[in-house]
């Protein structure tokens, strides 16, 4: 053995050996973290699309809609009309039918008069099918109805004023030479497709007075009074709609009416009706 190239001992061959580093040191982590961003990234990608999508596809059926009443019922290009589509849109285009769609407008010209007008229209079907139900609001406030009982021969429409339940109208009976002013409540009701205006109590000369004792006053001459007044509206409005109800509530008279889904698909329907002659 020489002592410029000592020799080292041979390792004990029953000793165990383990390779290892510092003991001290913390295990390897593997790094996630790239793939999380990258999953968010991808999730905030599929909500942008989703918005997106949703804004385009609401903007496009609202537009279709607008264009399509403007058209079909022969509105003003610049006619105001605001459309509401509850929920995801998406999803019901998807399903092919609107779960439920509001259309209102106001002053919508009606031949000579306006009046504000709410459409409301469940599981419409997109490819032009029938409905589970529609209906409509047609609203005149008191210069609406004036306008539309000036109409009527011999009503005297510069008097009416709303007064919820009735509307309130002054004639003039004339007994020889004497006129008499009596007011009238007429109480609206829908029958036959008209809204019809029946008296309900005659105020004269501060005091109420019955029928029975106007005809006894003023003889024939009270039937001026005492009768009822057919306002047809059917001329103004698609033969799709049918008036079920109408009614005044604080300062307008409100007409209610079911439409059926056939407008959509039959240009029949779509068209004006016909008063009675």
């Amino acid at each position: 053995m020489s002592d410029q190239h000592p020799t080292l001992p041979l390792p004990d061959p029953g000793a165990r050996w383990v390779l290892s580093t510092d003991a001290s040191a913390p295990p390897a982590r593997k790094r996630r973290w790239p793939w999380l961003v990258a999953l968010i990234v991808v999730a905030l990608l599929a909500i942008a699309a989703w918005f997106a999508g949703e804004y385009i596809a609401r903007g496009i059926v609202e537009r279709t809609i607008r264009e399509q009443i403007t058209t079909q019922l022969s509105l003003p290009a610049d006619q105001q009309i605001d459309i509401d589509i509850p929920g995801p849109i998406l999803p019901q285009l998807i399903v092919g039918s609107l779960a439920d769609v509001t259309i209102s407008s106001d002053d919508v010209p009606l031949r000579g008069v306006t009046a504000d007008i709410t459409v409301t229209a469940q599981d419409v079907n997109i490819h032009g099918g029938d409905w589970s139900g529609g209906y409509a609001t047609v609203t005149l406030d008191q210069t609406q109805v004036q306008a539309l009982l000036a109409e009527i021969d011999g009503f005297p429409a510069t008097t009416v004023t709303l007064d919820a339940p009735d509307i309130a109208a002054d004639f003039e009976l004339q007994l020889f030479a004497l006129k008499v002013p009596v007011g009238v409540a007429l109480t609206p009701t829908a029958s036959g497709g008209d809204i019809v205006l029946s008296p309900s109590s005659l105020p004269v000369a501060g005091a109420e007075i019955s029928a029975d004792a106007l005809r006894q006053q003023f003889g024939a001459i009270a039937s001026t009074v005492l009768r009822d007044w057919d306002v047809c509206i059917a001329d103004r409005l698609p033969r799709a709609l049918e008036l079920t109800g109408v009614g005044v509530k604080r300062d307008s008279i409100v007409a209610d009416f079911e439409i059926d889904s056939a407008i959509v698909t039959d240009p029949s329907r779509r068209e004006l009706g016909a008063c009675a002659a």
